[in-house]
């Protein structure tokens, strides 16, 4: 009787540490569900949307684009994740002025870096307040709008009109 409960319970743990490790292949390698909050990227992601953002361009450096909407670590605080639209990547010249700024400022971005920016640009802490964000810093690209159901599919372009043009 104890041999056959302690056989079932060894095995419901070995079961259990399988699972956990594919689900945590899976979250790391393939990609993850984000609830996203805050105003930055409104109107194409609003508080409480919930986004899929897959890992592997990451992984394989395949965030190529602008235009690409990216998950990263925030540059200011580590232990909190932004999430923001590719505007420019190494090389490019990007705006780094607010919208309502008179002078407009540029600014080349360096080597190993992107330039992110929130959709919202009046209500966004991105780029044009903390500079290039390096390239490691990038989670994911999400390439999906899961929830709510009546806006689910892939994400539309910028509102704002901001990113640079490739001259490959």
């Amino acid at each position: 009787m104890f041999r056959r409960a302690l056989g079932r319970t060894l095995g419901l743990v070995g079961y259990t540490v399988q699972y956990g490790c594919i689900a945590h292949c899976a979250f790391e390698y393939i990609g993850e569900f984000v609830s996203c909050s805050g105003p930055s990227m409104e109107p194409t992601i609003t508080s409480h949307d919930v986004v899929f953002s897959e890992r592997m361009s990451r992984h394989f450096y395949r965030i190529e684009k602008s235009g690409d909407i990216v998950i990263a670590k925030s540059p200011l605080d580590p232990h909190m994740n932004i999430c923001k639209r590719v505007i420019g990547l190494e090389g490019d010249k990007v705006c780094t002025s607010g919208p309502s700024d008179f002078f407009k400022t540029h600014q080349y971005v360096p080597k190993g870096h992107v330039w992110l920016e929130g959709d919202n640009l009046r209500n966004s802490s991105d780029s044009r307040s903390y500079g290039p964000v390096p390239y490691a810093l990038i989670r994911g690209r999400v390439c999906l709008k899961l929830w709510p159901p009546h806006s689910f599919g892939a994400l539309n372009q910028s509102p704002t009109g901001r990113i640079v043009k490739r001259s490959d």
